[in-house]
């Protein structure tokens, strides 16, 4: 059927119909917040990072009452990162059981019903900023996995309903599954980061938790942005291996990559919308550039490119006008 029997027009005249025809909407339960908790802070004790307007460093108490709050606006997940008063080459701090994050998963899981991940890595505990062990300057995979499984077990001994290794040590997966299943937590989640791109975006995260690398960088063991064959790759590896949900890291400059992976693979699609992708928009908003109806719309084009859960630092905004 050609013009003027078929007029597209006709589908857009007016609000309602453009609403009862829409294609993709973003729901609560697709949104997972990003927290960032440090053991140095105290009840009342919020910090404004700098490079990240809006968002804030929360004690155990406060990031629990954020949570709660955010509960109250039809949020359903939140992702924990911990920030530790004390590291070490090794990150012991990572999995004592009174760790930064083990105590905020448990008042999460004793005071909401929210699903509680946890972000399992090395990098916020160690001295050096690496993702694992670092031996002669080198970042060795093997030994760094003991270290990752854990950490992992110690959420889950917590309370965590998903665990999220965003190491990026090849076999980390399979490792964290044994080490889970071993010690009856079979019903633990694992979201695997399994595309994680060695990506310029995470500066302002690295400013939040305080966890750029001392020397070097990340490129030895986080992917190449140059590659998508090798996405499909590492995806396919940690999902053999019992990932549950794969993550696409970051997600706006990657929108090909997810949509790849929602057409191999079916599983569970996240992606992370990441601190520079918001700060990037805040700060176009902030000066007039951009107005707020653009942060919808870009993770509009994040879940139409096939990610069903979204982690991003805009979910409080989102959640109030949807």
């Amino acid at each position: 059927m050609e013009f003027p029997r078929k007029r597209m027009r006709r589908l857009r005249r007016s609000p309602q119909i453009r609403e009862i025809i829409r294609e993709t909407r973003i729901h609560p339960s697709d949104l997972i917040y990003p927290l960032f908790v440090s053991e140095r802070l105290k009840r009342g004790e919020l910090e404004e990072i700098g490079t990240m307007p809006g968002q804030y460093r929360y004690s155990v108490d406060d990031a629990v009452a954020e949570a709660s709050r955010l509960e109250d606006m039809g949020l359903s997940s939140v992702l924990i990162f911990g920030m530790p008063a004390v590291k070490d080459e090794l990150a012991s701090s990572a999995h004592e059981p009174d760790g930064v994050v083990q105590r905020t998963v448990r008042r999460l899981k004793e005071e909401t019903d929210l699903v509680v991940m946890t972000d399992v890595c090395l990098c916020q505990y160690t001295s050096h900023g690496h993702c694992g062990v670092v031996v002669d300057g080198e970042i060795v995979n093997d030994e760094t996995l003991e270290i990752i499984s854990r950490i992992a077990l110690s959420h889950a001994e917590a309370g965590a309903d998903v665990v999220a290794p965003s190491d990026m040590m090849d076999g980390r997966v399979a490792v964290i599954r044994k080490t889970l299943d071993d010690a009856g937590f079979q019903d633990t989640l694992i979201m695997s980061y399994a595309v994680k791109y060695a990506s310029s975006f995470y500066a302002p995260f690295r400013d939040a938790v305080s966890s750029a690398p001392s020397f070097g960088d990340r490129k030895s063991y986080q992917m190449d942005p140059a590659n998508l064959e090798e996405a499909v790759v590492e995806a396919e590896l940690d999902l053999k291996e019992g990932a549950d949900i794969i993550m696409v890291k970051p997600a706006l400059p990657y929108l090909d990559v997810i949509r790849t992976l929602r057409d191999n693979f079916r599983a569970p699609i996240a992606a992370y919308n990441v601190s520079g992708e918001y700060s990037m928009l805040r700060a176009a908003i902030s000066m007039g550039y951009l107005t707020d109806e653009s942060i919808h719309e870009v993770l509009l084009s994040i879940k139409r490119a096939g990610a069903g859960l979204i982690i991003s630092h805009f979910a409080p905004d989102v959640l109030e006008v949807i």
